[in-house]
């Protein structure tokens, strides 16, 4: 698979377990869902290193670029995405997060010199119009209490807008170790076991927004897990993947095709067809996708 197809299939993981996401994150809360989230991956993670191999790969000069990245893009990310979401649902949220790929577009050009062809750069302006078009777009009466808004919509604004900068962030820190021989299972393990370490050391300090909204059951952590390993420890090691051969720039703006594919699942889940500019916007995004990849 080429790097354009590792951001596609991480994009469509993260659209299908956003949507498992809504129930235990709304009953735990940001914090302690995104807690016991991380814990789940990162002992998924490292299991798989070990039965691969792939700790072997991790050199000293490695490792504090990706705990860094973990402690920026999961950390703190993750959890403003997720109390993003508990604010105004997963579309709404979909379409602030995405703007990680323009915020890593600038970035990558910044940093690494990054470039466009001519025909990606017009399939890049499709799919971002898409995207908007499809979420912003999409207001019909009679919305499912996904999208109500719950709370101060500004400050759910900030928490979309700071998920996506902490994205592309990760990702920037991430890039250059990608490109070296180090193994994408075990350096996703170490970004989740530092974001994971961090929200433990949070929680020590008894502060009132780590605590759980609601007790934890088995039904709870069973959606946890699953959309962990769907999410993070698939989707997250597909981007590690996809960055080793492909821009950031290039790879955030695919994976930012999310909110596109949540909408026939939303139309699934809710019984509620997509307004006519979610299609059009969806048929721009996939025209767009298919110059990128062509």
């Amino acid at each position: 698979m080429s790097f354009e197809w590792f951001a596609l299939a991480a994009a469509f993981l993260w659209a299908f377990s956003s949507l498992i996401s809504v129930t235990p994150a709304r009953h735990l809360g940001p914090f302690a869902y995104s807690r016991w989230r991380m814990g789940c991956v990162a002992l998924m993670l490292s299991s798989m290193a070990w039965f691969t191999g792939g700790w072997q790969s991790i050199e000293s000069a490695y490792f504090w670029p990706m705990a860094l990245s973990g402690l920026i893009g999961i950390f703190i990310g993750d959890t403003a995405l997720f109390a993003c979401f508990n604010r105004i649902g997963p579309r709404q949220a979909g379409l602030l997060f995405s703007c990680h790929a323009l915020f890593s577009a600038v970035l990558g050009y910044w940093l690494f010199n990054e470039t466009m062809r001519m025909v990606e750069l017009l399939g890049a302006l499709l799919v971002f119009s898409g995207i908007v078009i499809a979420i912003f777009f999409n207001k019909k009466r009679g919305e499912h209490d996904w999208e109500a808004v719950k709370g101060n919509l500004w400050v759910a604004i900030v928490l979309g807008l700071t998920a996506g900068l902490c994205q592309a962030l990760g990702g920037i820190i991430a890039k250059p170790v990608m490109q070296t021989s180090i193994d994408p299972i075990a350096a996703s393990a170490i970004r989740m076991c530092t974001a994971f370490a961090a929200h433990c050391m949070l929680r020590a300090t008894n502060m009132p927004i780590t605590l759980p909204h609601k007790p934890l059951n088995l039904p709870i952590l069973g959606a946890v897990a699953m959309n962990g390993f769907l999410a993070m420890a698939v989707g997250m090691t597909l981007i590690l993947y996809a960055l080793r051969d492909g821009n950031v720039g290039m790879v955030a703006l695919l994976s930012s095709t999310t909110p596109i594919m949540i909408l026939p699942l939303l139309w699934l889940h809710t019984k509620k067809r997509p307004s006519r500019a979610s299609w059009i916007g969806a048929i721009l995004a996939v025209i767009g996708t298919g110059l990128i990849v062509s």
